[in-house]
C-alpha cells in the first residue's frame, strides 16, 4: 500500500494544478465529470505551491481555474471540518471570486460566469445528494435571474455520502471518481481500484498523476501539510482568545454601565429623598414614596445604605 493520497490538499493540488498536459488533462476530466458540461480547455491561474504559511489566516489550496470562455473555477479539495463555519467560507469565496473581475467601463451583462467546486469528506447538507448547486434563490426556490443568466454557482461535493459497498458496475462517473479520491492510496490492494485501473481511462490518467508523487516526495508533502495545519490551528486558537477577550471586554463594559446607572439612580433617589425631608415629609411617607423601609431611610441619612439596593 502507498502513501499517497488526494484528500491531501497539497497532493490534490500536485496532481491537478501542476503546469504540465498531464496534470492538465486530468483536471478537465474532474471538471468535465463534477460540472457536467465539456470541458476542451482550461488554464490554472495559480499553479505554485504556497510557500509560506506564517502570515496567513488560512493559506489557499486551491485551484483557480480559467475556461476558454471565460468562466473561473475556484476547485478545493477541504478534509478538515475547521471551527472556521466552511459554508459561510465557501461563500465568501464565491462572493469574492465574481467581485474581482474587472467590469471597468463595461455592462453588468459581461459578467463572467463564476463557480466554487468544493469537495469535503464531511456531512453539511440535509439531503441524500453527493452533489449539490447553490445559486441566488427566494424561500420559495424562485431563481432571483434566469437560469441561463445566472453567473454565480456553489458546487459541493460531500464525499463522505458516497455508498462504498456499491458494486462497481452500478456507480456512476462521480461516484467512481470519488471512490478513487478516497481509496486511491491502496492502490491495487483495492479490487474496485484495481479493477477501474485496467479498464477506466480517466481513473488510469488520475493514476498515472498519482504514481509521480515519490516516496520522498509524499514525505515533503505531508511536512508541509503539518505546517499549514498547524498554523491554520495557530490561528483559530488565536481568533479565539481574540473572540473571548473581546467578549469579556463588552461584557465588562456592560457591567461600568451597568453600575454607573444604578449609582445615577441612587444619586438621585438619594436627592428625592433630602428634598422630602426638606419640605416636612415623615419618614414613613417617603419610605413608601421610595418602597424603602423606614430603617433604610433613616440609615441612609448617615450614609449606610444604597437605595437601589
Amino acid at each position: 500500500m502507498r502513501s499517497a493520497n488526494l484528500l491531501n490538499d497539497f497532493a490534490f493540488k500536485y496532481v491537478f494544478g501542476e503546469d504540465c498536459k498531464e496534470a492538465n488533462d486530468a483536471l478537465k476530466s474532474l471538471l468535465t465529470v463534477f460540472l457536467e458540461r465539456k470541458v476542451n480547455y482550461v488554464v490554472v491561474k495559480n499553479s505554485e505551491m504556497v510557500k509560506d504559511y506564517s502570515k496567513m489566516k488560512s493559506p489557499r489550496l486551491d485551484l483557480l481555474v480559467e475556461f476558454d470562455d471565460q468562466t473561473t473555477v475556484d476547485l478545493e479539495m477541504q478534509l478538515r471540518q475547521t471551527k472556521d463555519n466552511l459554508p459561510i467560507r465557501f461563500s465568501y469565496y464565491l462572493a469574492r471570486l465574481h467581485g474581482s473581475q474587472e467590469l471597468e467601463g463595461k455592462y453588468y451583462g459581461e459578467l463572467k460566469e463564476t463557480i466554487v467546486l468544493v469537495f469535503f469528506n464531511v456531512n453539511l447538507i440535509d439531503n441524500n445528494r453527493m452533489c449539490n448547486t447553490f445559486t441566488l434563490r427566494n424561500e420559495e426556490g424562485l431563481s432571483f435571474v434566469e437560469e441561463s443568466q445566472d453567473r454565480m454557482k456553489l458546487r459541493t461535493v460531500e464525499m463522505a455520502k458516497l455508498n462504498i459497498h456499491k458494486p462497481l458496475e452500478d456507480m456512476n462517473e462521480q461516484e467512481k471518481m470519488i471512490y478513487y479520491f478516497l481509496n486511491c492510496h491502496k492502490g491495487m490492494d483495492d479490487s474496485k481500484i484495481k479493477v477501474m485501473i485496467e479498464s477506466d481511462g480517466v481513473i488510469q490518467m488520475l493514476e498515472k498523476r498519482v504514481e509521480t508523487i515519490s516516496d520522498d516526495g509524499w514525505k515533503k508533502i505531508i511536512e508541509d501539510f503539518q505546517k499549514l495545519h498547524e498554523n491554520e490551528e495557530r490561528m483559530e486558537r488565536q481568533l479565539e482568545l481574540e473572540e473571548a477577550q473581546k467578549q469579556a471586554k463588552e461584557a465588562q463594559k456592560q457591567a461600568n454601565e451597568a453600575q454607573k446607572e444604578v449609582k445615577e439612580l441612587n444619586q438621585e433617589r438619594i436627592l428625592m429623598v433630602q428634598m422630602m425631608l426638606k419640605n416636612g415629609m415623615s419618614i414613613s411617607q417617603i419610605a413608601k414614596c421610595v418602597s424603602k423601609s423606614e430603617e433604610e431611610i433613616m440609615v441612609r441619612q448617615f450614609g449606610a445604605v444604597d437605595l437601589v439596593r
